[in-house]
């Protein structure tokens, strides 16, 4: 029999303050378990606004520690009360001044399990990310979870093909690319980016947005989360471009052999030839 695998994605609109962004998480946490869901990722920096619209250091205070920190061991109680894998996409401090956009990953029994950093971090008009984050130098690491090996690629990384591929390789079955994108700049790129590398790759991806124009900046967050599948195919429908929506989909591990006995990309891959791509 084949195995699947109950996922789900969260996008939200930012509140106006902490507290009450946790709050709206831990209901979607709760939510999504009463459905079944056996996994379920928040968006980018989901406690806060999408502060890097703007240039402040005063939002160094929403960074803290991982996993020692309140808010992981927050949702670890929470992870364990609801037999959820959660994955919380956060601002860590590692020390004072070393900072990183960063995902814990927390199993079902409340255990955490890792993390990943996010290794691509852009400068661009809207996104000043450089202010906030070094980047992280990662080894694509995939978390052995309850609901099945799992990776995570952060916002602006799904722009370099490389990251996805070594979490291929690294034996994901689900990879979330958890982000804050406006509907100006990527709109185009959003169901292009991640199903081209659910097919290259040969896994399934959950794309997760957040909502609404923020009081930082006019950013227009255009949601429209959604899993797709290592055929490109959404898996169900693709959320509201405008409203919070808890999105669950059954997500069939089967697909996976399946296609990968088809294409054998993995097999016909030529590592030996790809010595510039790692040149600086």
């Amino acid at each position: 029999m084949s195995r699947v695998v109950r996922a789900a994605v969260f996008q939200t609109a930012w509140t106006g303050d902490k507290e009450s962004m946790i709050q709206v998480h831990e209901q979607a946490a709760r939510d999504a378990a009463a459905q079944g869901a056996q996994v379920l990722c928040f968006q980018e920096l989901f406690y806060g606004p999408y502060f890097c619209q703007v240039q402040d250091k005063a939002f160094y205070e929403y960074a803290e520690q991982i996993p020692d920190g309140p808010i992981v061991k927050r949702f670890q109680a929470l992870a364990k009360e609801l037999g959820i894998v959660l994955i919380l996409p956060m601002y860590e401090e590692e020390q004072p001044g070393v900072l990183y956009n960063t995902a814990a990953v927390i199993d079902a029994d409340g255990s955490y399990l890792g993390k990943y950093r996010k290794t691509h971090i852009p400068q661009v008009e809207g996104f000043w990310e450089k202010f906030y984050f070094r980047p992280g130098h990662s080894d694509w690491p995939v978390f052995d979870t309850a609901a099945g090996k799992i990776g995570v690629y952060i916002c602006y990384d799904r722009h370099f093909p490389e990251g996805w591929r070594a979490l291929g390789l690294a034996g994901a079955e689900i990879v979330f690319n958890p982000s804050a994108t406006s509907r100006g700049l990527s709109a185009y790129l959003w169901q292009l980016e991640q199903p081209a590398a659910a097919v290259a790759n040969e896994y399934f991806v959950g794309a997760i947005n957040r909502v609404g124009v923020e009081e930082l900046g006019d950013n227009d967050f255009y949601g429209t989360s959604y899993f797709v599948d290592p055929e490109a195919q959404f898996v169900g429908e693709v959320a509201s471009d405008k409203d919070t929506e808890l999105v669950v989909r059954d997500l069939d591990m089967a697909k996976l052999r399946e296609v990968r006995d088809r294409w054998q990309f993995y097999r016909d891959r030529a590592p030996g030839a790809y010595t510039p791509l790692t040149a600086p």
